[in-house]
């Protein structure tokens, strides 16, 4: 399912095949969290974008519409009109999220719904019967993401349960792509490796859930409240006990920079609500930088966004343009934003793959990774 094309030090070229098509990598997963990108992108709009794969939220789609509906439909790719290879994650970190409002035991989490309150059982079995009602190409497993920081104690009786959480994922799966009518029977688990900072307890989770052959491995319980050096320090300990030839999913992370140095140390798959969130806002990302697009300097601006960008939005529209949509409290601003981060972040990592294919990533990664960090 996985093959590693080239390397350049510790960074992968790849391609994962997956029941709806093949995904190049490295890459980053557009997040549609209730099957649609937040800014009034559909599914043909991220294809027209250079989305290879699309994220949508387990949590969420349980609670409305509802997953069971959901695959009396056919299943998440027909509902929301989307071809093309979906991840959906376990629930676990939107669990995380409603911490005064959830109890963890062995058997799973209850919590209460942020919509209207009833209380909701999840544990493993039902995060990944959830994900085989919507179908995705790939289920990621129920873990639970511990803030950090956090004591050692917790963090590993929590990585504990965690890795038999996944084994009683494994099973469910297991027995429901065998199932007749299973949506899509041939629904691949990801697990997902934590131990907040803790290397030893990090190590550890990892060797163990190596060993249990799963299509891919990730990441989780990052960017939850510890430095970028710390996050750097925790990927290249995990990654150097994560299977050679499985794709590595960084879960929730990050920046344009992030996503560099995440390659650079061997992270092949990538996810962050940042592109849509920042370009809702107005903060949108060019090859030189951040810029604040409400800025008054940019009202008489006739250039696009970004002169070297050829996404929909620069091909067409002026900087002063875009600015007046948002003065003006126009939905449009916001769709034309979050289409650019969007395009950009999936033309960073075209650009990465290219890089690769071309023995020059380390070149690239001096260039960009701290001057797309910048703020302008």
């Amino acid at each position: 399912m996985f093959s590693i094309k080239k390397t350049e030090g510790k960074a992968r070229r790849g391609e994962f095949s997956t029941p709806h098509g093949s995904v190049q990598t490295p890459v980053f997963m557009n997040v549609g969290t209730q099957a649609a990108i937040k800014g009034g992108l559909s599914a043909d709009d991220i294809k027209g974008l250079k989305c290879q794969i699309e994220l949508s939220n387990t949590y969420h789609l349980h609670l409305r519409p509802g997953d069971k509906l959901i695959r009396e439909m056919g299943g998440l790719h027909k509902f929301m009109r989307w071809d093309g290879p979906i991840l959906t994650d376990s629930g676990g970190f939107q669990i995380f999220s409603l911490a005064k409002l959830r109890k963890i035991t062995e058997e799973g989490t209850t919590f209460s719904s942020h919509i209207d309150g009833r209380k909701i059982f999840m544990g493993p079995e039902e995060s990944i019967r959830i994900q085989s009602n919507l179908g995705s190409d790939i289920a990621m497993a129920f873990d639970e993401c511990v803030g950090i920081p956090a004591e050692y104690d917790y963090v590993k009786k929590s990585a504990d349960r965690t890795y038999r959480w996944l084994l009683r994922c494994r099973d469910e799966l297991e027995k429901l792509n065998a199932e007749e009518g299973t949506v899509n029977p041939g629904q691949m688990l990801f697990g997902i490796n934590q131990g907040a900072t803790y290397k030893d307890i990090r190590i550890d989770h990892m060797k163990r859930i190596a060993e249990l052959d799963l299509p891919g491995y990730a990441i989780g319980g990052l960017a939850v409240g510890e430095t970028t050096e710390e996050m750097y320090d925790t990927i290249e300990a995990v990654n150097e006990y994560a299977p050679i030839d499985k794709p590595r999913y960084l879960m929730g992370v990050g920046t344009p920079s992030n996503i560099i140095e995440g390659v650079w140390r061997g992270i092949d798959y990538f996810d962050c609500v940042m592109p849509a969130r920042n370009g809702r806002h107005g903060h949108l990302f060019t090859w030189n930088g951040v810029i604040n697009i409400k800025n008054e300097k940019y009202a008489k601006d006739p250039s696009p966004i970004d002169e070297r960008c050829d996404c929909p939005v620069c091909r067409r529209y002026s900087r002063a343009y875009i600015r007046h949509l948002f003065a003006s409290g126009e939905m449009l601003g916001l769709r034309l934003a979050v289409m650019h981060n969007l395009y950009f972040y999936n033309d960073l990592t075209e650009k990465i793959r290219n890089a690769l294919d071309n023995d020059c990533f380390a070149k690239f990664r001096s260039e960009y990774s701290e001057r797309l960090s910048k703020r302008i």
